[in-house]
């Protein structure tokens, strides 16, 4: 719905509201045009209900709302002595017209001065529960919401495992677009596995005024711009969602509107000179690393590298312990000899796992390997005088990679080497061609709302040929810090500014064995536990101040309550 379709919705509403509840305004001892007045008609009505007049800013809240407006039919109804539970739910699953009933056949009193108070333990406990909601829903949707980080592709930068505080209101909070859904969930009710949404009506895109625009070198939440999946890791046809209901990925600002963006070798170019990025910036890549004594997991580990490969070769390997091994998720078979080989990640196998098995094995160390790593990492190995050499891999220019924006053959980039590319600025007009068409289609087409058909050597937008376009609004490229291990701008081209979620400003907690089922005993990183994201230098955690803070709190609390007893 657009605009002026909204206004005619809420006109139709006010229409609605007047005709089903005038006379029990007259019966409140006002006017009856008083419940025809957008606006002034819900001030009236808090007044008749003996409720605070700002809970009118709540009914015109998209998704506080729809917590709202059941609270205001029943509190409706009961101002007119309709008290029973049989009422409640009547207002309730009727979308209040039992009150437009009640405002016709029922001779109702109306009741001034109320007990405002839930006549019973249960009911108390619902208004408690609600109004929570609203207020934890107000707070999510506006300014700040914790967020978790699940993958690796801005490692070691941001680690999995990492709980965040995501600011809205650094660029701005972007009012929900999806008019009806559940409050406190994303895309998916939890344990019941449903969409938590529906596709329409749809509210026009409004954000509200930020101090920040996103910058370079910004981390940023946004919306999947690619997002069809209705659930991770499950093979299903794609469903088309809105964007404000897109899940919800975290990367690295490297490009802004009206840049002239490329990656070369591996680095971000902007304008032709390479990208500076942020001090905190841990970039990840893959490096061959070779050594003629061979390149073993212990040195590997001693760096904390990742994403390489250990290579055990075990004396025996009868099926009942290939079995077990493969069930635990672990690669065993042949090699291309037909010896026994098992393959692990960096984590190795399992002591225990080994111990059950009674497995007799061996670690290849060969003398060259993969793996993952920081410039840190990469500046250890080198000085290590067992190391031959470390040299970055590095996909070679002009040579097409898998996956990669624009998927088009007049473009034979990679992750490496990608570019130039222009990153669309609002109000900015680019030629439009055969050639210019992949990069901009989806813009122009899905962000944009056109309708985009290429012929021959011609391209009609909305049944018209056009030699160039201009820009509705601004677009930004987010890559991950873990180059080689994150899908990102490259895979799925621009994030427009509607897409934008807000930034993470704050961790204040971490599990480094998140992915493996958080164990609060065990793998905790104190060192990460209420640190800052953005600044420069080392993080430093906050966390003793905040002990300190909460431990001054509980003595400040335990005398004021003393106090209070004793002059009683």
């Amino acid at each position: 719905m657009n605009g002026t379709q909204w206004i005619i919705f809420i006109l139709i509403v006010q229409v609605i509201h007047f005709l089903g509840t005038w006379k029990l305004y007259v019966k409140a001892g006002r006017k009856a045009w008083e419940a025809a007045i957008p606006i002034y008609n819900g001030i009236v009505l808090m007044q008749i209900i003996n409720r605070p007049k700002w809970w009118v800013l709540l009914l015109f809240i998209p998704i506080i709302n729809l917590l709202m407006f059941p609270v205001i039919w029943v509190e409706t109804i009961r101002s007119f002595g309709k008290n029973k539970s049989v009422d409640t739910w009547l207002a309730i699953l009727t979308l209040g017209f039992y009150i437009t009933y009640i405002n016709y056949t029922q001779d109702v009193d109306y009741i001034e001065d109320r007990d405002l108070k839930p006549r019973t333990g249960l009911g108390e406990w619902v208004s408690s529960i609600v109004f929570a909601i609203v207020a934890a829903t107000f707070v999510h949707t506006y300014f700040i919401q914790p967020y978790v980080i699940p993958t690796g592709s801005l490692e070691r930068t941001l680690r999995v495992g990492d709980f965040l505080f995501v600011s809205k209101f650094h660029f701005g909070a972007r009012t929900p677009m999806t008019a009806v859904a559940a409050p406190m969930v994303h895309d998916t009710i939890p344990v019941l596995k449903k969409r938590s949404y529906l596709n329409k009506p749809q509210i026009p895109y409004f954000r509200l005024p930020g101090f920040q625009t996103p910058k370079k070198n910004d981390i940023v939440v946004f919306s999947w711009p690619a997002d069809t999946v209705r659930v991770f890791f499950k093979a299903e046809e794609g469903v088309q969602k809105p964007i404000d209901k897109k899940s919800n990925y975290v990367k690295r600002c490297v490009g802004t509107p009206g840049d002239s963006l490329s990656v070369v070798d591996g680095f971000v170019h902007i304008n032709g000179e390479k990208l500076e990025l942020s001090d905190r910036a841990k970039v990840m890549k893959n490096y061959k690393i070779y050594s003629r004594k061979g390149v073993s997991s212990r040195l590997l580990g001693e760096i904390d590298a990742s994403d390489y490969t250990r290579k055990y070769i075990p004396a025996t390997l009868s099926q009942n312990q290939l079995n077990i091994l493969r069930a635990n998720g672990i690669a065993a078979g042949s090699d291309e000899k037909g010896k026994p080989v098992i393959l692990t990640g960096p984590q190795g196998l399992p002591i225990e796992l080994i111990r059950e098995l009674r497995l007799s094995l061996k670690e290849e160390s060969p003398l060259s390997r993969v793996a993952n790593m920081t410039d840190d990492m990469v500046a250890k190995l080198r000085a290590n005088s067992s190391i031959d050499s470390v040299v970055m891999e590095v996909q070679i220019k002009g040579t097409p990679g898998y996956n990669v924006f624009p998927q088009s053959p007049y473009y034979r980039w990679n992750v490496d080497n990608f570019g130039p590319i222009y990153i669309p600025k609002a109000g900015s007009t680019v030629e439009i061609n055969n050639k210019t068409i992949p990069l901009y289609k989806k813009i122009i087409r899905d962000y944009e709302h056109n309708q985009v058909k290429v012929e021959s050597n011609r391209v009609l937008i909305n049944g018209e040929e056009v030699s160039s376009y201009t820009f509705k609004q601004d677009y930004f490229w987010m890559m991950g810090d873990n180059r080689d291990h994150s899908e990102d701008s490259r895979a799925w081209g621009y994030v427009a500014e509607d897409h934008i979620v807000g930034k993470p400003v704050f961790i204040w907690l971490s599990f480094d064995n998140f992915q493996d089922g958080i164990r609060f005993n065990e793998k905790l990183r104190w060192d990460r536990i209420f640190t800052t994201v953005g600044g420069s230098g080392e993080p430093v955690s906050y966390f003793k101040y905040f002990l300190i803070l909460l431990a001054g709190y509980f003595v400040f609390d335990f005398f004021r309550k003393k106090k209070s007893k004793s002059a009683s």
